[in-house]
């Protein structure tokens, strides 16, 4: 089962540093989603096919553990261990929820957060890369945001396969 709560623990702890356990990314926000996600109690699977699953292990990792495009397409497509459904709207999402962003519009997701807070329906996220704690989700004043940007909101599913 998916602790939400522990997720967002994990999440506000760890915001604006980094937890020696876990291997260290200079690009880490999908990493960091990860770590969250697995603090949360998401099983991981695939290990050690870096193309498969979701996984870090032994010092290696699965491509969705730490490439936000490659995690895009995980939670999109997963139907063993952490699972997601997505949903059309950011208004629809919980706590420990995650967004997936397409900055330049381009097809190619490049950032992911974590939802850890609501403002009124606004969700409120946390990051890596450019630390970020409770910010609001769409990131318009941010200089990676474009005109064309695209988001994916995945509600993480509360029960694992």
């Amino acid at each position: 089962m998916y602790n939400r709560e522990a997720a967002v623990r994990y999440a506000d702890e760890w915001w604006n540093k980094r937890n020696p356990a876990y291997p260290s990314f200079d690009v880490d926000c999908t990493s960091f989603i990860s770590q969250c996600l697995h603090a949360g109690g998401a099983p991981m699977h695939g290990y050690p096919n870096r193309g498969r699953g979701w996984w870090q292990q032994g010092g290696t990792w699965s491509f969705s553990w730490s490439v936000a495009h490659a995690m895009r397409w995980y939670l999109g497509s997963s139907k063993k261990g952490l699972t997601a459904r997505q949903v059309g709207s950011a208004e629809e999402l919980d706590l420990g929820d995650v967004i997936c962003y397409d900055f330049q519009g381009d097809g190619r997701f490049d950032h992911t957060t974590i939802v850890t807070a609501k403002d009124g329906e606004m969700p409120l996220v946390n990051a890596h890369t450019y630390d970020a704690y409770h910010r609001t989700w769409d990131y318009k004043d941010s200089y990676a945001w474009r005109e064309g940007a695209k988001y994916i909101f995945f509600k993480i599913n509360d029960h694992f396969s």
